[in-house]
Formats: C-alpha cells, structure tokens, sequence
C-alpha cells in the first residue's frame, strides 16, 4: 500500500525491519514505517529466549499477557496519530486547493493533536529508560538511520546514533542513548510543529509555503519517531520479565500524565556535542 506525498510521488512504508502493512488510512506525507543520573539497578532474572538483533525481536512472539500490554499501548499511539495525520492532510489539501482560510482553520487543531501524540509517545519512552535503568533491563537496539528523517535536526541526531553505536559497546548504554535521542527528538518535533501550526493558522505568516513545509517534514519525523519507538517497546518487552509488567504499566502512567513544563531537564546517558573525528569516520 502507498502513501501520498506532498509532490505527488508515491511511495511505500519502510522500517528498519524490514516493509511490513500498516492499517493506517492515505496520509498526505511519505510514511516510512521504521519499524542522567543514573539510578541503582536491581537484579533480575531476564528471559533466556530472545533473538540476537531487533529484527528477531520484531518477528517474536510475544506471550499473552505481554502481548496485551503492547498491543494496548500501540494502539493508543496509533490512534493519537491517526488523527493527527487526517486533520493534517486535510488541511494541506484544502490549501492546495485554494481554501486559505478553511485550510488555516483546519491547520489551527492539529496543534492540539500533535500534543497529545507528543505527550503519550514521550512518556513511553520515560518509562522504557527508567524502567531499564532501575531493573536493569537489556534490549536490542538498533542505531537511528538519518535516511528516515527528513528535517536536518533528525538528521543530525541520527548520525550522531549511528557513529555512538560503533563507540559504545554496551548493549545497555546503546538502548538508553537510542530512548534519550528518540524522547528528545519527539519533544523537540513537537514544539517546532505546533508552533508552524499555530503562527499558520493565526494567517500572519509571510512565507506560509515554508511553513506548510516545515509542518509537514516535522509530521513525517514525528512518524518515524512513533515507528522507532513502537520497535524498541517489543524489544524491551521480549527482555523485560513477565513479573514486572504491572510496575512498566504503573511508569507509563505516570510519565505520560506529565506536563512538558513539569519534564525535568534531560540528562541524556551522552549529551550531543561536536566530538573529534574518529579514524576510519
């Protein structure tokens, strides 16, 4: 199944794993489907059947009540974006098609709905890093591709993924930068999108194309950020024990009812800074 995009071009989902279907409705932008203080961490017994790379844990199976939890989780995500995409795309067709105060109107509520997928889709990535960090969990995790992103922000943080992930040699280290990156990435996404929407839909704005444009690269990154995280979840679920369900449900909760003015600052496992040139980089 293809999606439509802004210039017309068709193209399919894809993630790091592989194209797989999506039951999602046509959207306007190319949907590519990707697939601190530290705190003290407790021992636990961990699963011994897992696969070696993300794209076992993609093709696992889950059992019932694990199964459960992801598919509740994701499909509160999936809705929060469905309805964030239609509203887009409907306003970008109604500009396309001359409508400029209909379109600005339209493009004035997908503020509101780009916050709330904002809001779930960084509170699970809160509680996946503080879940590991606390139990110790270990999953599979596979570096961002800058390929997926469109906006030069992500771009940049996923080349800055891809070359930690050859300098950080363990596994725990490279899942929770990978969370941090996604989490930072989202919240930032987020606020660059609503505020295009917004100044556009208050119809001041004195190059609207570019702003229609920043609105729907910033969509497309949000995509990848919600295909990524929905990756990582399974493979923290397939390493995370059954016994600590209950407690991951509780910090999804929790994190996802904060407020981003209530967020404490992040304090990523490596904070982004220009590095010195690594030989062979």
């Amino acid at each position: 199944m293809g999606y439509s995009c802004l210039d017309g071009t068709r193209a399919k989902t894809r993630c790091s794993v592989g194209q797989i279907p999506t039951p999602l409705p046509r959207f306007f932008a190319t949907l590519r489907i990707l697939f601190t203080r530290e705190t003290s961490v407790i021992d636990c017994n961990r699963p011994p059947a897992r696969g070696k790379r993300v794209r076992d844990d993609w093709r696992a199976w889950l059992p019932d009540e694990k199964a459960q939890v992801y598919d509740k989780q994701v499909r509160q995500l999936e809705s929060s974006y469905a309805m964030l995409s239609v509203s887009l795309d409907e306003a970008i067709e109604l500009w396309q098609l001359g409508h400029s105060s209909k379109s600005l109107q339209a493009v004035g509520i997908t503020s509101g709905l780009c916050k709330l997928l904002t809001k779930a889709l960084a509170g699970l990535l809160r509680a996946l890093s503080e879940h590991a960090k606390h139990y110790g969990t270990i999953p599979n995790a596979a570096p961002l591709d800058p390929a997926n992103f469109q906006g030069h922000r992500g771009q940049w943080s996923a080349r800055m993924s891809s070359l930690l992930n050859h300098v950080l040699f363990s596994q725990r280290l490279q899942f929770l930068h990978k969370v941090s990156t996604l989490e930072e990435m989202v919240e930032d996404l987020g606020k660059e999108f609503r505020h295009a929407a917004d100044y556009l839909a208050r119809g001041t704005a004195l190059n609207p194309n570019k702003m229609w444009a920043e609105v729907d690269a910033d969509h497309y990154d949000l995509n990848t950020c919600l295909r990524e995280a929905i990756v990582v979840f399974k493979s923290f679920l397939i390493a995370m024990p059954e016994s600590q369900l209950g407690a991951f449900q509780n910090a999804v909760r929790e994190q996802s009812q904060l407020q981003e003015a209530d967020v404490p600052s992040r304090q990523p496992v490596i904070r982004h800074r220009r590095m010195t040139a690594i030989a062979g980089e």
